[in-house]
């Protein structure tokens, strides 16, 4: 009986639906208003534009908006110099170039104010001045572009370090990459590579530019890489806020005060800390260490002077002015002990003469390198090469 008055309402509601719409089919509609017929005319939107349009045959059109501006200029990757667009005399600026199949920053100058491309939000990591992203695919998938195959994983680890100077907080970073089928739980061990970035970069700069992650992920699909855990640390020991400066290794090889520290959070804290909370081994034949530009003279510096931690060493186009091999007083019984030591640089590059000097230096107190000069500038293109040539090297045995 309790649920008597439910059922009674369904019912006269039932009953109550065909009645509204037999009522609703017999009133006539009412008149709309004078009012509701008129519409406000719709203004047709621009087209959007298109600010970095790429080609198949890999052509880059470059498209900047403004009609007040008298001039405007891009600057691409590493170009010596910036190109000028040309304004169509409705505002609309465009210059086009042919470029190499690459990851390239780029940035406009507009009436002599550089600034970012306002349609893209790829930007390019740095510590001194952002640039917008554009990437030139190959004809057939790179190396360092996604493909259709097994993917690691990137951490982003932070961490607070008692050795780098003018952090805020203390507070440093490092990005940890594991390969495809990495179990944290399993029991299998990995070797691990350290990975360094140049000056002005930060410790994503192998990520998003260099694309480190997508090159192993695709080497350890083909069979060509050992699968192994990749370490890229926040490359510096000081910043120096009131100059402006970022301090590594790069400026002064004699292991000073503002060097010292990046020795010592690489060697006393990430490296802890990975060998701790990653299944890596942790010997020196399963480490190696390279990097490009400043990383580079930080990785033969490290390396060179902690043989007993790394039996792989790499540097590719290494900022290597001022690094001076007699000055390290390398111990003559650890080159017997060396895997690999393998430098590169472009022969365009304008560090190619310290880096031949370097080697010269290395070869003179019988150290067995590994000298590699390809075509190239101080740019991705030649760093992604170098990566994924040393990496197909290392552990190998």
């Amino acid at each position: 009986m309790k649920n008597l008055p439910t059922l009674r309402i369904v019912f006269v509601a039932a009953l109550a639906f065909p009645f509204a719409a037999q009522l609703s089919a017999q009133t006539p509609p009412i008149p709309a208003s004078p009012q509701t017929t008129q519409r406000t005319p719709r203004v047709p939107r621009p087209p959007v534009l298109n600010s970095h349009e790429v080609a198949a045959d890999g052509t880059v059109t470059f498209r900047y908006q403004n009609a007040a501006a008298k001039t405007v200029t891009v600057g691409i990757g590493s170009f010596p110099t910036s190109f000028p667009l040309v304004n169509d005399g409705n505002g609309l600026w465009t210059f086009s170039k042919q470029l190499k199949p690459e990851t390239y920053g780029y940035s406009f100058t507009v009436d002599g104010v550089s600034q970012l491309d306002p349609l893209n939000r790829d930007t390019v990591p740095n510590l001194e001045s952002l640039g917008s992203m554009v990437t030139v695919p190959g004809p057939t998938p790179m190396l360092w572009e996604v493909q259709d195959v097994p993917h690691g994983e990137i951490h982003h680890i932070f961490y607070k370090t008692k050795f780098v100077i003018g952090l805020p907080g203390n507070q440093s970073d490092y990005y940890v990459y594991t390969p495809p089928g990495y179990d944290p739980r399993g029991k299998t061990r990995y070797p691990v590579l350290y990975l360094l970035h140049g000056h002005s970069d930060d410790a994503q700069a192998w990520t998003v530019v260099g694309k480190a992650n997508i090159i192993l992920d695709n080497l350890i699909a083909q069979g060509k890489a050992k699968p192994m855990i990749v370490v890229m640390p926040f490359g510096y020991g000081k910043i120096d806020h009131e100059r402006h400066q970022l301090i590594g290794l790069i400026n002064d090889p004699s292991l000073t005060v503002d060097q010292q520290p990046y020795i010592e959070t690489v060697l006393q804290e990430i490296m802890p800390a990975v060998d701790a909370n990653y299944r890596v081994y942790t010997d020196r034949d399963h480490r190696a260490i390279t990097g490009l530009s400043m990383g580079g003279q930080e990785s033969l510096t490290i390396g060179l002077t902690h043989p007993q931690i790394f039996g792989w060493i790499g540097s590719f186009s290494a900022g290597a002015s001022n690094l001076h091999i007699p000055a390290l007083n390398l111990e003559p019984a650890a080159k017997a002990n060396l895997h690999l030591l393998w430098i590169a640089c472009g022969t365009e590059d304008s560090l190619i003469t310290p880096n031949r000097r370097v080697v010269g230096e290395l070869k003179a107190i019988n150290y067995p390198v590994t000298q590699i000069e390809t075509p190239g500038i101080h740019t991705w293109i030649v760093w992604h090469d170098n990566l994924i040539n040393f990496s197909q090297l290392i552990f190998s045995k």
